[in-house]
Formats: C-alpha cells, structure tokens, sequence
C-alpha cells in the first residue's frame, strides 16, 4: 500500500529551488546527496536546472511515471498539485508545507478541502506540515534535515517534525540505526495506525517507536497494535496527558489530545510501551534492537551490589515481572562456586569483591535454565572488580543463548572499557 511513500522509482520535489535558504532546495540536495537511486524530477516553473537537474514546470509535463511528489510549496497551491498528482497516477504524496489546521481557522478549511480531493482515489498523503521521510534501506532522504541516519532496524514515527530533527541528531551522533523514519504532521491522511500497520509487515523493522499527541482511528489503532506487539515491540511517547500538555498539542498540530485514562488503558491492553521521554525511549529501545523478545515474564537479577539489586527488584516487581528463583540442583552448584556470604536466590548478589568468575558462575546457570526468560547483570566498579573480564564473560554468556540480556554498568571512567566490549557484541 505504501510502496510509493518508501520505495519510489521516481522522486518530484515541487517547489525545489535554487535558492539554499529554502526548503525545496534542501529537500531536494538530501535527495540528490544521500545515494538515492531513483529518477529525481526538479519541479519549478522559473528555472531551468537544479543541481544539475533538469526542471519541468509542472507534475504533468513529467513524462515518465512519478511513484512520489514531495511538495514544499506555499499552502493555497497545495490543493492544485495534489489534482496533478491524482490525473498524473502518483500514489503518494508528502506534503511539508504549513499553513494548515495548526494555523487557525483558515487553514483548517483548506486541510479539509485537501481530505476532500484526496478522498476515494489511489493517491495517499503524507502530511501536511511535516518534516518528510527517511528510509535507509534506499538511501533515500526526502526531508529538509541535516544528515542521514545509520542503516538499521528502528522504524520511527513523531507527529512533532522539531521533535524528529532532534532524534536524528542523537541517532546520528550515537550511531543507532534506523530503517525508516517519518514526520506525520497534520495526519490529514495517513496517520499512526497506517504506519505501525506497515512496520509490522516490514522484513527491515524490528523495533517501532513513535511520538504522537492523539490517535485519529483508535479503535483501528487497538486492533493494528494488538497484533503488531505479538511480533514487534512498539514504544511510544504520548505527549498531551495533562490538561496544559492538551493545549499545547492542539496549538501544535490541531491535534485532539483525548482521555489520558483512555491511552492508559489502550496501551495496557495492546502491550504497548509508554516512555517518559527521548532518553527513556532509547534507552528501551536498546533492549530491543538485537531482536531478542523474552518468552516469558520470569527474570534473574545478578548483581555485585545490594542496592541497585535492591532498585532493580523494586522496579521489575512494579513492571508486572517474576523473579523465580533457580532449581536445587542450581543453587547446589552456585554454593560451590560462590563465597558463603553470597545472595544464591533472586537477585543474586555475587558481593562486591567479584571476579568476573563469579558472575560466569550464575550467568552459566541462568543461561540453561528453562525457569527464567531474561537476565540482567548489574556491576559496580569497586576496587576488585574485574569490569573488562566481566564484559567478556557477559558477551560469552549472551552468544549461548536466545533470551534478552540486559547489562547494567554503573559509572562512567571505571566502567567505560567494559561498556564497548558489550556495545561491539550488540552490534
């Protein structure tokens, strides 16, 4: 349904310039710059060439078969090319110009004299007022943003475009890859539910984050998310959940933000994930990206400290999560290979003075067992311990089987060695 929108053959910015200070200009050098593939159609009824490309001064003088229009135009004009693209069989369309519903009450009546144009034929729209889309598995960059996105397996939707720009540039600086990303503007036309549809049949996406500020079909939403998460984690950040945050949404996108007790209990009900914010969102995400998805609820815990044992428990207990303890015959063999005075059920508290030994130990039975899901591994840097070595054992132990592993290594200086060693194994 999306081909168009993420694998064109044929690419039209209308409204690209020669001017760098405008948004054509800049939509279409991403293009150009990135290695798209594709054919690449400059539209401007003022100039010859762009960046070495030939002009055309409309849509319809293009005579190939245009699979994408990027439209960067003043927004009164808007409604005219989508016309062209419809007579023109472009299938889809994403509109970056402003100047809609989140302006005011002009504005909404020209959205929805574009909802109307579009309504009942092929062409789908992508906007308006967003940023654009990214889909690294093309090389294809058609927003006006600095920078492309490491090729990964995030696929990311936000309905604030500012909000996107600053994820690129912490995806960017921090070398997390993405397959897909997409600003969703307005959502005239396609809307949350239509992505996250999408992503859960795309062979190039893993993890689905998203940032939205309201739902446009939630009883749809219910029904895609449900049975996305059986197969895809989706993390969300919902903005506008109090009654100043439901103002501010409707001012940024002409969004209504809904009932916060009504997105509570959807995401409870489709197994969606809610984050605070960005760091929380990526942090989550992390977990995710090597495609590891527990079996169950049941997790162990090791530590070589009581207290982040202690926060860890707290929280996973407040997650819904179990925390089984080992078999006899586990607990037998921990007692040979940890000291008198150690934790030997959940969490494991290995002591303070570990040796990477020890967390081999315990990691060597919570990888066979078949009473526990998931493991995370918490390690301070006290005086004796081992942080590099225990990377290793840690790395060791995650390649011998199939459940998530979840490393926790506090610090900064004393834990940097070991924190490469277990970001090279995610990679």
């Amino acid at each position: 349904m999306l081909t168009g929108l993420f694998n064109p053959e044929a690419v039209a910015v209308v409204g690209a310039s020669r001017n760098p200070q405008k948004v054509g200009h800049s939509i279409l050098k991403n293009i150009i710059q990135h290695g798209y593939g594709g054919r690449i159609y400059p539209i401007n009824p003022s100039a010859d060439s762009i960046e070495g490309l030939r002009c055309f001064r409309s849509i319809t003088d293009v005579k190939d078969r245009v699979d994408l229009a990027v439209i960067a135009i003043p927004a009164p004009y808007v409604p005219g090319v989508l016309k062209e693209c419809i007579r023109t069989d472009v299938s889809s369309a994403i509109v970056v110009s402003a100047g809609f519903k989140e302006a005011g009450s002009k504005g909404a009546v020209l959205e929805e004299e574009l909802k109307e144009i579009v309504r009942g034929s092929d062409l789908r729209v992508l906007g308006p007022n967003c940023l654009g889309i990214i889909n690294t598995q093309l090389s294809l960059n058609a927003t006006f943003a600095r920078g492309m996105l490491p090729r990964g397996r995030i696929s990311f939707f936000s309905q604030s475009g500012a909000l996107g720009v600053a994820v690129l540039d912490w995806a960017i600086g921090n070398k997390i890859g993405f397959s897909k990303f997409i600003s969703l503007g307005n959502k005239a036309d396609l809307n949350e539910t239509d992505f996250t549809e999408y992503f859960l049949n795309d062979p190039d996406t893993d993890v689905i984050l998203g940032y939205i500020e309201d739902v446009v079909e939630g009883e749809r939403f219910i029904r895609v998310a449900r049975k996305a998460t059986k197969k895809k984690p989706i993390i969300l950040i919902k903005s506008g959940g109090t009654q100043a945050g439901a103002r501010a949404a409707s001012s940024h996108t002409g969004a209504l933000a809904g009932s916060e007790t009504a997105f509570r209990a959807a995401f409870k009900q489709t197994g969606i994930i809610r984050a605070s914010g960005i760091n929380e969102l990526f942090e989550i995400a992390k977990i995710f990206i090597p495609g590891r998805l527990p079996r169950g609820d049941r997790i162990l815990i090791i530590t070589n400290a009581g207290g982040p044992g202690i926060i860890t428990t707290d929280n996973a207990e407040r997650a819904g999560l179990k925390l089984p303890y080992l078999n006899k015959s586990a607990i037998k063999r921990l007692q040979k290979g940890l000291p008198p005075n150690a934790s030997l059920y959940n969490p494991i508290d290995v002591i303070g003075d570990a040796s990477s030994e020890r967390y081999r130990v315990v990691l060597d039975e919570a990888v066979k067992s078949r009473d526990i899901d998931g493991i995370i591994v918490i390690l301070t840097p006290q005086a004796t311990t081992e942080v590099d070595k225990t990377a290793e054992v840690t790395v060791e132990a995650y390649g011998r089987t199939k459940k998530p592993l979840i490393t926790i290594f506090m610090g900064a200086a004393s834990v940097k060695g070991g924190i490469e060693i277990l970001k090279s194994a995610r990679s």
